[in-house]
């Protein structure tokens, strides 16, 4: 389980100063140091989701076809290219990334978007 930390800080205490920061920016606390999120997986629009602090937000979708009579399964990948700065718990749980209006990086998803979690991952309390 990986340490606390954001992209784009460079050292602990500006990572701590960020994370304050972009809270602010999502309109929701931050979360004491043992209960900082890395990473969830959710669904949306029959996908598989998830958002993991530094990387992009990334999903898969299986569908099923019927082909010559048989049943056929097909998972696509898909990605965005927002990348995550942080996710804060909550109901839902509420996940920063650097798209649009933070940088011009276009997203399908707002900045800041909420999403209900099937999983969640945190940070090592450490």
């Amino acid at each position: 389980m990986p340490t606390f930390f954001l992209p784009r800080a460079a050292d602990d205490d500006q990572a701590e100063r960020l994370y304050e920061a972009l809270a602010e920016f999502a309109g929701c606390a931050p979360a004491a140091p043992g209960a900082r999120v890395r990473r969830i997986a959710f669904d949306a629009d029959g996908t598989r989701w998830v958002a993991e602090v530094g990387a992009e937000v990334r999903g898969e979708r299986t569908t099923s076809i019927l082909r010559r009579g048989e049943l056929v399964e097909r998972t696509e990948t898909l990605t965005d290219p927002a990348r995550v700065l942080a996710i804060y718990p909550g109901m839902p749980h509420v996940v920063v990334t650097d798209a649009q209006p933070i940088t011009g990086t276009a997203s399908q998803w707002a900045n800041p978007f909420s999403a209900t979690p099937a999983e969640v991952e945190l940070f090592d309390p450490r």
